[in-house]
């Protein structure tokens, strides 16, 4: 019995020492903003988690030696940000908030509890984004509705379609880096 236990003992203890083959790097970033408008201040709540895992493998594994070098393996990244905003929190997987210029006008496109609002130059609301099911946005404002989607290079792209002339015009957003 005494046996037994402690080969069970030595079994558990071997599991254990092998557990881990990765490297693992987490970091949090959370920026707090504050705005004032004609509604009263705002407090808008930005966390960004950006983890970095490795898979730990060795250069001649096979080999007899005691101390083996580490090989470089592929670092996988992945960037969750939660954004709480009038007590409402929803996670974003890519934060597309920035200015963006058109015709030579600077617009601002932030995030809010259900989308993203786009102001005009002088901070008036123009417009408001949201999600789609298939990654797109419906872009939305007091006289058009319009379909967006951002390209590879972060620019917002949309397409407004007009029943008079039957066309669809496109208008590209050019995001300020």
């Amino acid at each position: 019995m005494k046996t037994i236990m402690l080969g069970v003992a030595a079994f558990l203890f071997t599991l254990n020492s092998q557990a881990q083959n990765t490297n693992v790097k987490s970091e949090v970033k959370t920026n707090i903003t504050t705005t004032k408008d004609s509604q009263g201040a705002k407090k808008i709540i930005q966390s960004q988690e950006i983890k970095e895992v490795q898979n730990v493998e060795l250069k001649d594994a096979d080999s007899n030696v005691l101390n083996k070098d580490i090989k470089e393996s592929p670092i996988q990244v992945t960037a969750t940000t939660a954004v709480t905003a009038n007590g409402v929190t929803r996670v974003i997987e890519v934060d597309r908030s920035a200015y963006y210029n058109l015709d030579g006008k600077k617009y601002q496109v932030t995030t809010d509890k259900s989308g993203y609002t786009m102001f005009l130059p002088d901070g008036k609301k123009a417009a408001v984004l949201r999600k789609t099911s298939n990654n797109n946005y419906i872009y939305r404002t007091k006289t058009a509705t319009s379909y967006g989607y951002f390209d590879a290079n972060g620019n917002l792209v949309l397409e407004t379609y007009d029943d008079k002339t039957d066309k669809v015009t496109v208008t590209t957003y050019i995001i300020v880096k």
